[in-house]
């Protein structure tokens, strides 16, 4: 055997061993904590120390796919290093096995730093650490003797190939364990993912979940809300096309019966409220539209629902603020925190919920089931908490949150924003009329005029659709008379306090993204 096949099999060696270590893992993990899974653990530290910067980057590019190229990119790093490992265990051991010990501590230290985390976290890494050592140890000494073997026999003509040859016994050998080991740690890895996801006892719980009718019904939506124009977004975004963006790279599952909330921290009565006596309350029925703070000038990450929830400020009246109080710190089951001005979940002109319904079902698992908040008026970063298990009272003195620990401003009021849905950017349309369609928010204040330029002609005022409330988008649209040629669109929106979107752009970071919408398309 020569030396570039030996590297290749002990590569493959390597990466086995990490498949076995990633498979007992995994199997520990289902039966001792199910979300102490090392390659979540991980990935969900890469997410917590890179810079908000390159996060921002990512989604920009990505956009809802950020988890799965984040995921992908860490299985690419570990199957590298797995490689490595291989290769040095056969080269220079015990340097392999350092290696795969070092990576496993990394692993387990990612997965006991979780939030929610507890000692017992650390078993299923370390349990998983010492399968794979023990892979890799026995697999390189097979690969030796096959090796070894082999080049004796090759002194031997025909010895090679001989059935009862060491040489083929030593193979067969060093086989029988790589292969067994891979196609275990496959087989038993996938399978155990897939159990421990746990989503699928939860959603047959929230499939057969029957949301009590609301005291509080939403008004029927007006006649001319919503415009018939292809490619338009539509009012009410569908619940599988609506924006997801957080740090959970696996969805918390949280069985709905054991949920709590609790209401801490500067105040005169602390509360705790299960789901069962949420949905006892009186609740409420609203359409807000939701949006990310890092949704870039014309982005895609907003979207609107119809919410049924309780008042924050209906517990907040129960549990009695103190004097001084100025900030609300709501925590997620996977330990996510958000800082919410206080005055705004005390609004009571505003429909700021502890929602359990989304477009009359109950909350899909990735957007917060069983219970999330929705604020109106706030970008999500500081308001629109998932999996949401506790308020604490403060004030902002004293308290700091996920993202305003990474640089983004403390309050995040939603900024006037308008896109346009139709042309698209880059698209070739025929001349003649053409209708230039879109939405625009400015939410909390509501929409009063929406003006679209062509070539840098005079503004033209769009046609307003209807608006539901002025917590959700409107749409518009204006007919233009196309003809041939390149042209450049831009759109512009005034809020109904008069003031103007700015041409001038400005970067997501730290509060928001402004400036106006700009399509170029081509008309043949």
């Amino acid at each position: 055997m020569d030396r570039r096949s030996e590297t290749r099999w002990a590569a493959l060696v390597g990466v086995i061993s990490a498949a076995v270590t990633l498979a007992l893992a995994e199997v520990a993990a289902l039966v001792l904590a199910p979300a102490s899974s090392p390659l979540l653990a991980v990935g969900s530290l890469v997410i917590d120390l890179v810079p908000a910067w390159l996060k921002n980057l990512v989604i920009d590019l990505f956009g809802t796919a950020d988890k799965i190229v984040l995921l992908a990119t860490l299985g690419l790093v570990v199957l590298v290093l797995a490689a490595v490992i291989g290769v040095l265990e056969y080269r220079r051991p015990p340097f392999g096995i350092v290696g795969l010990v070092l990576v496993g501590l990394i692993a387990t230290l990612a997965v006991i730093t979780r939030a929610e985390a507890t000692t017992v976290w650390a078993v299923p890494t370390v349990l998983g650490m010492i399968g794979g050592v023990v892979v890799l140890r026995v697999a390189v000494d097979r690969l030796h003797r096959w090796s070894l073997a082999a080049t004796r026999a090759a002194e031997i003509r025909g010895a090679v190939s001989a059935p009862g040859s060491a040489a083929a016994v030593s193979r067969r050998g060093f086989l029988t364990v790589a292969v067994g080991a891979a196609a275990a740690s496959v087989v038993v890895g996938v399978a155990a993912r897939a159990m421990n996801a746990g989503t699928t006892a939860v959603n047959a719980v929230r499939a057969a979940l029957k949301l009590p009718a609301p005291a509080v019904v939403a008004p029927p939506i007006p006649v001319g809300a919503q415009l018939d124009i292809d490619g338009i977004s539509a009012l009410v975004t569908d619940n599988a096309d609506f924006y997801r963006i957080d740090t959970a790279l696996q969805v918390p599952v949280i069985d709905a019966n054991q949920w709590k909330l609790r209401i801490t921290g500067m105040v005169e009565e602390e509360i705790e409220i299960s789901f069962e006596e949420l949905l006892a309350l009186p609740l409420v029925e609203t359409y807000v539209t939701l949006m990310c703070v890092s949704n870039e000038v014309g982005g895609q990450l907003t979207g609107n629902a119809k919410w049924l929830g309780y008042p924050i400020r209906s517990l907040l009246e129960r549990a009695r603020p103190l004097s001084g109080a100025d900030v609300v710190l709501s925590t997620s089951q996977d330990g996510w925190t958000a800082t919410t001005p206080l005055e705004v979940l005390q609004d009571t002109e505003r429909n700021s919920l502890l929602a359990v319904g989304m477009n009359g079902e109950a909350l899909p698992l990735e957007h917060g089931f069983p219970v999330r908040m929705v604020v109106p008026g706030l970008y999500g970063y500081v308001s629109a908490t998932k999996w949401v298990v506790e308020l604490k009272v403060s004030t902002f003195a004293q308290e700091s949150a996920y993202w305003t620990d990474r640089g983004w401003s403390a309050k995040g009021p939603v900024k006037t924003s308008s896109r346009i849905d139709v042309p698209s950017f880059g698209a070739s349309i025929e001349p003649g009329t053409v209708a230039i369609a879109g939405v625009a928010w400015a939410q909390h204040v509501g929409i009063e005029r929406v003006e679209v330029r062509v070539d840098n002609d005079p503004w033209q005022e769009a046609t307003l659709a209807e608006p539901i409330s002025t917590d959700t988008w409107r749409q518009w649209f204006i007919e233009w008379e196309a003809t041939s040629g390149d042209h450049v669109l831009e759109v512009r929106a005034t809020n109904a306090e008069g003031d103007t979107q700015k041409e001038e752009r400005v970067d997501v970071i730290p509060d928001g993204a402004e400036g106006w919408h700009t399509v170029q398309v081509r008309v043949a």
